[in-house]
């Protein structure tokens, strides 16, 4: 096929992303995104209410800021993999073995810059097997990235010996990243907030993020316009993987070290924050802001439980229930005209 005609058919396979002249669709995104400041303000209300001494202080801000930082990085990759119609159940764990393979003895001995390149290409080769079982091997996504899920987890433990690895002296620059501030806010929360502009940037003015869209709204759409939905598929999980990588390399600045038991569950809070944000599970709609205003949500959610002393099984529960409400309401987005 001809590449003049490609634009016009990927138009058509790509129908929910955002174009010029697609003002209802617009209106649509703009208005859910009030929905979800509206349900932040409504959080933080309740917070001011409950914990008036400890919510509202610069400490406990920045705190919710640090926190959403790391799973932040992780929800834009996942955000790009769900409107790619596919999940990553794996990226907890890849997280995990990014951070206990960028802190051995081995690794640390290079220096920091050798540290955070391996956790990043760590995690981006971990996503590139996902994509290759799922986009070749045409493994189910959830069971491919389950199974990456289990097999990471388990190689952190084995590489760690289950032992927790701390950042060694001289490679202070990791830690540097969560004790140095900038205007009071840590650097890794501007690096989350680069990852954001970028992960937009990405989706709302390249090709690939036109391209994302086509292949999760209508995959055989996008394979007769002249797009390689293959290829693309396992590019997307790549970049999840790569969002991995550069969350661990976070965390190891957060805690200062690298464990087997990072980011668990962290899966679960990065696929709600997707859904919450409006991204069909379907494929094919959704937005990097909802991703990010969803991700804050249930920050502030975990935060309000901890500040009120609540039990960590309620907030679980909590969590499960947000999730099964997000989704029932997007059976209803489903029925609805775009």
């Amino acid at each position: 096929m001809s590449e003049p005609s490609t634009p016009s058919l990927v138009g058509r396979a790509a129908a929910p992303a955002p174009a010029p002249g697609g003002g209802s669709r617009l209106k649509l995104g703009e208005i859910r995104h009030l929905g979800l400041i509206a349900a932040l303000g409504l959080l933080a209300v309740v917070g001011l209410v409950t914990v008036p001494d400890t919510f509202a202080t610069a400490s406990n801000l920045v705190s919710i800021l640090s926190l959403a930082a790391t799973i932040g990085v992780i929800t834009v990759g996942a955000t790009f993999v769900i409107i790619g119609g596919g999940i990553d159940l794996s990226v907890g764990a890849v997280m995990a073995l990014a951070s206990v393979w960028a802190t051995t003895l081995a690794t640390q001995s290079y220096g920091p810059f050798v540290m955070i390149i391996c956790a990043v290409l760590v995690g981006t080769g971990a996503g590139l097997i996902n994509g290759l079982l799922i986009a070749y091997g045409r493994l189910v996504p959830f069971i491919a990235t389950l199974a990456m899920l289990v097999a990471a987890r388990g190689m952190a433990q084995r590489m760690s010996d289950r032992k927790t690895q701390l950042v060694q002296q001289g490679n202070e620059a990791i830690v540097d990243l969560s004790t140095t501030r900038l205007l009071g806010i840590p650097l890794l929360v501007y690096v989350f907030a680069v990852v954001v502009v970028l992960g937009w940037v990405l989706l709302n003015r390249t090709t690939f993020g036109r391209r994302t869209y086509a292949v999760g709204g209508n995959p055989e759409a996008a394979r007769l316009a002249g797009i390689d939905v293959r290829r693309h598929t396992m590019l997307l999980y790549a970049l999840s993987g790569l969002c991995c990588g550069i969350a661990a390399v976070l965390i190891m600045a957060r805690t200062t070290t690298g464990s087997s038991t990072h980011g668990d569950l962290y899966e679960l809070d990065a696929i709600a924050a997707v859904i919450i944000g409006g991204t069909l599970l379907t494929g094919g709609r959704g937005t990097i802001i909802g991703s990010i205003l969803g991700l804050l949500i249930f920050t502030l959610i975990t935060n309000l439980f901890i500040l009120n002393g609540l039990n960590t099984s309620d907030q679980l529960i909590a969590k499960g229930l947000i999730i099964v409400v997000a989704v029932l309401l997007q059976r209803r987005a489903l029925r609805s005209p775009v």
